[in-house]
């Protein structure tokens, strides 16, 4: 049986696991890409997938060529003030990563996603994941967290979709504070639950 161990020298370990998490994520989708799969397409213990990437979330993310893991920077973003400023500090947090990150990678994702089933599955599990479950963790508060959570990052999505992809005037060139100000309230009101 072969070592599949680090390998001698620069050898591209790194690569070869990026390239067989594009190639598994594509092929079935984020939630039945495992990091076991990965290892073992890419040649290497699965040790060594964690040793480089740490998470699949920032597997997929590194994969996609994302701008970090979105559930630690999500998460870091909820928890560094005052409940009462959370929708303010998601709604800046996500739109200084989508304006100042190569959102290439992403927006091919997206474009897939409206397009192809297997993209669209993998796109909204990563969502589930990464994101969805990291604020439900954050807001908690009883059974219709994952709701409120879903909804706060679902507004977010489609202000994604309408900005970057489609480019919908005045929101594509709206500047960013702007949008903050307008996005936070209503963000507000979903993750604390109030219905008004």
């Amino acid at each position: 049986m072969a070592r599949t161990g680090r390998r001698p020298g620069e050898s591209g370990t790194r690569e070869a696991i990026l390239a067989a998490a594009r190639a598994a994520f594509g092929a079935r989708g984020y939630d039945r890409a495992s990091v076991r799969g990965i290892a073992r397409d890419a040649g290497v213990d699965p040790a060594l997938v964690h040793h480089y990437f740490g998470t699949k979330p920032a597997l997929f993310a590194a994969a996609m060529e994302l701008p970090g893991d979105p559930s630690q920077v999500i998460g870091a973003a909820l928890a560094a003030g005052p409940r009462a400023e959370m929708g303010e500090r998601m709604a800046r947090t996500f739109l200084g990563v989508w304006d100042h990150a190569d959102r290439t990678p992403v927006l091919a994702l997206l474009r897939s996603a409206v397009s192809h089933e297997d993209a669209a599955t993998m796109f909204r599990q990563f969502v589930e994941d990464a994101i969805v479950g990291t604020v439900a963790e954050a807001i908690g508060g009883g059974e219709d967290a994952r709701l409120r959570a879903t909804l706060a990052a679902t507004q977010l999505v489609g202000v994604a979709l309408a900005r970057y992809l489609v480019g919908i005037e005045p929101l594509a060139s709206a500047p960013a504070e702007e949008l903050v100000r307008r996005l936070a309230p209503v963000l507000q009101l979903h993750l604390e639950g109030q219905v008004p």
